[in-house]
């Protein structure tokens, strides 16, 4: 149990000491919240718990909190102070911090890894851009987001599953065949008409003379029909090739790649019939139609067209269907904002099946704006389309880009500064960060160089400058940050908690030498730089951030 532990309990058990006294009235606790206080008179943990919990007890908060101050009892408690309304601050023993952080240092590659939870599998689902092109940067932050979020919940103990569904079926491939085609034919001297709905990319242009470079004009002379079918074969393998590769570039990978093909047609008739035969499906106009109003949409949808082709809808019940099928007991998808209006169907399709909706939680990814010496960047230079995820890979690099894109939470627009984002200075984050990580690394060599060793038991207590005070404070909040992140779905939580963790490093830093300071001085200062690099690599891991060794 770590102090935080401690003190919540200590401050629960204080409540009901007064409830069973008859001081309070019986009534439901409020949570209790401990922060550390921005200044140091204030102790080293507060809590409004007085104020939060005036409603329940019908007292002034002052009086609440002297009641539970009278209560408050731990060997690693010094005092506590009442302050303002009803703070309750609290004052520790000088042991306490020093025996705690032994514990973390002790702990070692572990520290910041919570125990596996006994839970049911989460799976998150992301990015599932349609194989038809290059991934754009609006993909790129569902792909960081979705790649930190997975390693969150796997580092406060979740077992997860990661998942990328294809959309390989449809309308969207049969244009990028058409597209191909035209392509194809234009290239190769034939007049034709590029078709309303394709897609006008250099990257189709691309796969044209690719397969022209490969098997010249062969296809020519082809029916329109057969050629389509091979284009679209031949396209399919090809984009869903560089798809992966730039993900596997941008530190994304999954677990499972789910084709949407695989669902037609026997899938997606056996969700359709389940609806059917439990009366959540009436034919209209020839076409069949979900009841979704009766589940909270705000009118019916569509699911087979008058013409016995399924909708978009059809397919996605199938393959959310399939996902309560296989047993998962959360579903995480990560949607661009545009799709707001489909939350309310899908939900109500799972409800109509007999799922229960609450188990799917979507998140909604608002809008990527790119700045370039303070304008807005709109195209492409290379192509004349919206910047790809790999051209801001190449301008910046993967680290810089999946910071900036995990700085902000999914439900707020990201203005990204693609000239801060090169910078290599501290007004970089994520430079501020990693160097403070290759700062580190320069004091392993130089303790190297010196013979200084770190042992077992490092005389802690030697560490009392505020610099240090505050470092360790911070480290010790750490595994409460990946909890509380973890269970709000918030990876920019941990985006933070680095950069602040950075900043403490590089203060302490400048003001405490470890090299030629009095030898058990020095081995208690790297004990302290040890397990600060420790958790900088694990919250950059999160992230999908390298850790430099230098810079």
């Amino acid at each position: 149990m770590d102090i935080k532990d401690k003190l919540s309990a200590a401050i629960e058990q204080a409540a009901k000491d007064a409830i069973a006294d008859g001081v309070f009235p019986e009534g439901e606790l409020p949570k209790i919240v401990l922060e550390v206080p921005p200044q140091k008179e204030f102790g080293d943990f507060a809590t409004n718990f007085a104020m939060q919990s005036a409603r329940v007890f019908r007292k002034n908060p002052r009086q609440i909190a002297e009641e539970l101050a009278k209560r408050m009892e731990g060997d690693w408690l010094d005092h506590t102070q009442i302050a303002g309304p009803g703070f309750l601050n609290f004052y520790l023993k000088g042991n306490v911090l020093y025996d705690s952080f032994q514990k973390i240092l002790e702990a070692g590659e572990s520290f910041g890894q919570l125990p596996a939870k006994d839970a049911p599998k989460i799976q998150v689902e992301y990015v599932s851009a349609n194989p038809t092109g290059p991934l754009h940067v609006g993909h790129g932050r569902g792909a960081a987001a979705g790649s930190a979020l997975v390693n969150l919940l796997r580092a406060a103990g979740y077992p997860v599953e990661s998942e990328y569904y294809i959309n390989d079926a449809g309308n969207q491939m049969n244009n990028l065949a058409r597209s191909v085609n035209a392509r194809y034919l234009e290239l190769l001297g034939r007049e034709v008409e590029f078709p309303e709905d394709g897609y006008h990319g250099q990257d189709i242009v691309d796969t044209a003379k690719r397969i022209i470079a490969k098997e010249g004009d062969k296809y020519l002379d082809l029916e329109e029909e057969e050629r389509l079918k091979i284009f679209q074969d031949l396209a399919y393998v090809e984009k869903l090739a560089a798809l992966k590769e730039d993900l596997a570039a941008f530190q994304v990978t999954f677990d499972k790649w789910f084709s949407e093909r695989t669902l037609h047609p026997e899938a997606v008739k056996a969700a359709v019939k389940i609806l059917q035969d439990n009366g959540n499906i009436y034919e209209q106009d020839g076409a069949l139609w979900l009841k979704s109003t009766a589940y909270g949409d705000d009118k019916d949808r569509v699911v087979i067209r008058d013409n016995g082709v399924p909708t978009y809808l059809a397919a996605d019940i199938a393959y959310h269907h399939n996902k309560y099928e296989r047993g998962f007991d959360r579903l995480i998808n990560i949607w661009g904002a545009d799709h707001h209006g489909y939350v309310c169907r899908v939900k109500a399709a799972m409800e109509a099946l007999g799922h229960d909706p609450k188990k799917l939680t979507v998140l909604l990814l608002q809008m990527v704006a790119l700045y370039r010496g303070g304008e807005l960047v709109k195209m492409s230079k290379r192509t004349g389309q919206s910047v790809t995820l790999n051209e801001l890979m190449e301008e910046v690099g993967t680290d810089a880009a999946r910071y900036f894109f995990l700085m902000r939470s999914l439900d707020s627009q990201l203005d990204f500064d693609l000239d801060l984002a090169k910078k290599k200075s501290n007004d970089n984050p994520v430079y501020y960060i990693q160097y403070a990580h290759a700062r580190i690394c320069s004091i392993f060599r130089q303790a190297e160089e010196t013979k200084l060793v770190l042992g077992d038991k490092p005389e802690l207590s030697l560490l009392t400058d505020p610099s240090e005070i505050d470092l360790i404070k911070k480290i010790e909040e750490y595994p409460e940050e990946v909890e509380k992140a973890a269970a709000d779905y918030a990876p920019q939580r941990i985006a933070r908690y680095s950069y602040d963790l950075a900043a403490l490093f590089h203060s302490f830093y400048n003001k405490c030498r470890i090299m030629g300071v009095e030898p058990k001085l020095a081995e208690a200062r790297l004990a302290l730089v040890t397990v600060t690099a420790h958790v900088i690599r694990h919250s950059l891991g999160i992230l999908g951030v390298s850790a430099p060794d230098h810079m």
